[in-house]
């Protein structure tokens, strides 16, 4: 089973038309599957909370918003998320690498590795650790909670996800 692959399939599922996304070696496939797509509007942004901000001018405009990022990027995206998204109601989804967990091998992904989780939980923000074979499923539902609840939606994606790249 291609990780990328079932990824992809749950946002084209979800009917996600909008993306931006920083560069993440995990994502690297996701990233030219989406870029690809002439359903989907890629924007490749240079800072995580760019990608926030653009994704919520796409939600005003009748676009469904993917940010695709790594968790480090998390960090750099919380003021516009609690102050846009949270504060005015608008959808994301959100699919982050995860790393910094179990087989990391770049100490310094794991303090944002450990964070991920707990900052996610402290910003009331939902998230879901899918395997691989319910990732498709759970893109798509991702998306429709997000949709439903107004509110940004986190699917973590981790090492052993990724085959323990």
């Amino acid at each position: 089973m291609n990780p990328s692959l079932v990824v992809y399939q749950g946002m084209k599922r979800a009917g996600i038309n909008f993306a931006t996304s920083v560069p993440c070696v995990n994502l690297q496939e996701l990233l030219a599957l989406v870029s690809d797509d002439p359903e989907i509007i890629h924007v490749p942004v240079t800072r995580e909370e760019e990608g926030v901000g653009i994704c919520a001018g796409a939600w005003m405009a009748g676009r469904r918003p993917a940010l695709l990022m790594q968790n480090s990027g998390l960090g750099n995206s919380i003021n516009a998320l609690a102050s846009l998204n949270i504060l005015y109601g608008i959808p994301l989804l959100m699919i982050i690498s995860h790393r910094g967990g179990v087989g990391e091998l770049v100490i310094g992904q794991v303090p944002m590795g450990q964070l991920t989780v707990p900052l996610l939980d402290a910003m009331t923000i939902p998230h879901f650790e899918p395997l691989q074979g319910e990732a498709e499923e759970t893109v798509a539902q991702a998306w429709s909670r997000a949709a439903a609840g107004c509110c940004p939606v986190a699917v973590l994606l981790d090492l052993e996800f990724w085959g323990g790249r």
